[in-house]
């Protein structure tokens, strides 16, 4: 059995500043920080005491501050992936949002989806972006580890999800999973079938319970 934890980093900087997240390297609010500790005990109610546990996270600093708390509570130490990163949003990071609204090409309801030119120099694509994280959650899948916490971005949850359910790259595009900033989406796979499952979907820390396997 294998059990993937998929933590979306708590607030951080650019919320309260209303700017471009992307690869801005924001960091953990105060109230960011305090959720990160609350996340990090409701992975160790989750996660049997004993069990190898291991901790991959994006590079930047709000993912790595959330990363370091967990890190504090189950003693290991978090494998750094910038494949595990928010999309990038080439120039718009760091610029108010509106900056990025009033410049921003929406993808069209049919057609080429995720090689579609969003209108911002040095964006990344959705393709570029899922080729990254598909292949990032591919290494980490191929490890043996029962119990695997992964620290990443919102945006980025979506991508991590199509990946585990093998979605194809070029569906991705017309795909979004929704969950609050500071959230736990937990993962499994059996051992007999090998069925991954969505168990849940963006759970607030304080929320977070045990399971039980047999339903």
């Amino acid at each position: 059995m294998r059990t993937l934890y998929v933590v979306t980093h708590p607030e951080a900087t650019h919320h309260v500043d209303r700017v471009v997240g992307g690869w801005h390297d924001s960091h953990l609010t105060p109230a960011g920080v305090r959720v990160a500790a609350a996340i990090a005990r409701a992975l160790r109610v989750l996660i049997p005491d004993g069990s190898a546990v291991e901790l991959f996270s994006s590079d930047l600093q709000r993912t790595r501050q959330t990363a370091q708390a967990v890190a504090a509570l189950f003693g290991v130490e978090p494998t750094l992936d910038r494949r595990l990163r928010e999309k990038s949003y080439g120039q718009a990071e760091g610029r108010p949002r509106e900056w990025l609204d009033r410049r921003f090409v929406p993808p069209p309801a049919v057609g080429e989806r995720m090689n579609h030119d969003e209108g911002v120099d040095g964006a990344e694509t959705k393709a570029q972006w899922a080729r990254r994280i598909y292949a990032a959650l591919d290494e980490i899948l191929e490890r043996p580890g029962e119990h695997q916490i992964i620290v990443t971005h919102g945006g980025s949850l979506t991508m991590i999800l199509a990946a585990w359910i093998k979605m194809p790259i070029e569906s991705a595009g017309y795909v979004a999973f929704r969950a609050p900033s500071g959230s736990i989406t937990t993962l499994r796979e059996d051992d007999f079938f090998h069925n991954r499952q969505v168990v849940s979907l963006g759970e607030r820390p304080e929320r977070a319970a045990p399971r039980d396997d047999a339903g």
